[in-house]
């Protein structure tokens, strides 16, 4: 009997997520799972694509994301990343997730990640029920944050080490969230909320990892003159629990510490032949944050993206506005906050040499509640897979998208995503490998990219170039089983 299939996608060029060369040939989809790959001449769909030769991936795993709110808020709040054929989301990173503890006057940048009345779950449980129930448009895969439990378990007094009640009480909630869905726990030891905490603290909370392999994972404590004292730390914290560790989009952040990646790489390559370590990074020179969290330089330019008391100066330069007011770029910090800004602060010879380096992946880091984000948060995967790829050539298009889906799923420790074969999850995206691009800019970063023709979630098709977001909520919670 003939196969029939409810989509099968014919003539594409299949690039399967491993870092193998690409081939021809047609992927079948039943349900949720991929059933069929290769000549399906002879098989039937209920929906059947014709790629013409276009570029059929599996769904990218954005390694770095601050979605926690939105992926609760329906399928059109996640055009950015559907848009980019990104199919899962990794949240809770730098130390900030909206579980567990119903915070109240949170700091900068808890504030700026998730509104005020969206921190309403006492528990991982909590999340993980609200969720399941709503269905997200992408799958998701959760860390619990740090700055999360010390802001909690520290009634706001965080400007100190923590107590042994206090550790116990993190402790206690990071154990309990684990065993409710949670695959690991994340750090932003560079954020005041996280900044008192000394290394001891945080291997005394990370405990709970050491019995589920959960992964340590870190925005460090200094990603610019203590660079390489941070990648001590941090390994130094995953292996006293014996979890693996990722550092959080990797860089060599002000002028003074550009080139210093020569020095960072081979610092992390020597830690990975003792135990497991990988980094995330994503393709821009600017990063972005809360405005307070740098002290503003003239030789950094700094772009504002949101600023709550005035709203009307997102997209403006911290240095007109200062010249505009008539006052110094610490006052006009001040005036603006509560706030995050883009800081053009890192070099592209680090940005290409990171992103290069066979411990990468592939991560956005974008603010989906910024006024006038850093397009990253649009634009990362198309840029990474156009401008990087395609135009420079820096490594090549599998190896691109084995950076977005193999090699996370591998380090993170998701089961039958990132790969295209028989009996995987049928994430994918459909793109053409000539025109791929991404449109999001400083000046208008909400583009959707050029390039990506179609992604499916769980079988779903979730966006079609042109259309956008079908509506369809086709994710799932997806939980760290470790290989």
């Amino acid at each position: 009997m003939a196969l029939r299939c409810d989509l099968i996608i014919r003539d594409a060029t299949i690039i399967d997520g491993s870092g193998a060369p690409r081939y021809a040939g047609d992927v079948g989809v039943t349900g949720d799972r991929i059933v069929a790959v290769g000549d399906l001449g002879g098989a039937s769909a209920d929906r059947e694509v014709l790629a013409n030769g276009r570029v059929l991936a599996p769904g990218f795993i954005d390694a770095h994301t601050h979605d926690d709110q939105i992926v609760l808020q329906g399928a059109e709040c996640m055009l950015c990343k559907l848009s980019q054929g990104v199919t899962t989301s990794v949240i809770g990173n730098c130390g900030i997730s909206l579980s567990p503890g119903r915070l109240r006057n949170a700091p900068a940048p808890l504030g700026q990640v998730c509104a005020p009345e969206w921190w309403q779950f006492d528990s991982f449980a909590e999340f993980r029920d609200r969720l399941e129930s709503q269905v997200p448009a992408v799958n998701t895969f959760a860390l619990i944050g740090h700055m999360t439990l010390r802001w909690e378990a520290m009634g706001g007094d965080i400007d100190r080490v923590a107590t042994d009640a206090e550790i116990a009480r993190m402790r206690d909630r990071l154990e309990a969230s684990l065993a409710e869905g949670a695959s690991g726990f994340s750090t932003g030891l560079f954020y005041a909320p996280s900044k008192a905490a000394s290394t001891e603290e945080v291997i005394a909370i990370s405990e709970p990892l050491r019995a589920t392999k959960g992964l340590y994972v870190t925005h460090m404590r200094n990603e610019a003159e203590g660079v390489l004292d941070s990648i001590d730390e941090t390994l130094r914290i995953a292996a006293a629990v014996g979890a693996p560790a990722v550092i959080s989009h990797h860089k060599c952040a002000m002028p003074e510490n550009h080139g210093r990646s020569r020095e960072t790489l081979p610092r992390i390559e020597e830690g990975a032949r003792h135990q497991s370590v990988a980094f995330d990074v994503y393709p821009y020179t600017a990063a972005s944050t809360s405005l307070g969290a740098r002290k503003p330089r003239h030789d950094v330019p700094v772009q504002i993206a949101n600023s709550a008391p005035f709203p009307e100066m997102a997209g403006r330069m911290l240095a007109d506005v200062a010249a505009e007011w008539g006052v110094s770029l610490e006052e006009a910090v001040e005036r603006l906050l509560p706030a995050s800004a883009i800081f053009h602060n890192m070099a592209e010879e680090d940005v290409r040499r990171i992103m290069s380096h066979p411990l990468a992946m592939i991560g956005s880091d974008g603010g989906p509640l910024a006024k006038k984000p850093h397009p990253r948060l649009w634009g990362t995967f198309p840029r990474v897979l156009g401008h990087y790829s395609r135009d420079l050539g820096l490594f090549s298009l599998e190896a691109a998208v084995h950076k977005m889906t193999g090699r996370p799923a591998a380090v993170f420790g998701i089961p039958d995503r990132g790969a295209i074969r028989v009996g995987a999850y049928a994430d994918l995206v459909l793109f053409d490998a000539a025109t791929v691009k991404d449109s999001a800019s400083f000046e208008n970063p909400a583009q959707p990219a050029d390039g990506i023709v179609e992604t499916w979630v769980n079988g779903q098709s979730s966006y079609v170039h042109g259309q956008g977001v079908t509506g369809v909520r086709a994710g799932q919670l997806v939980r760290r089983v470790p290989g």
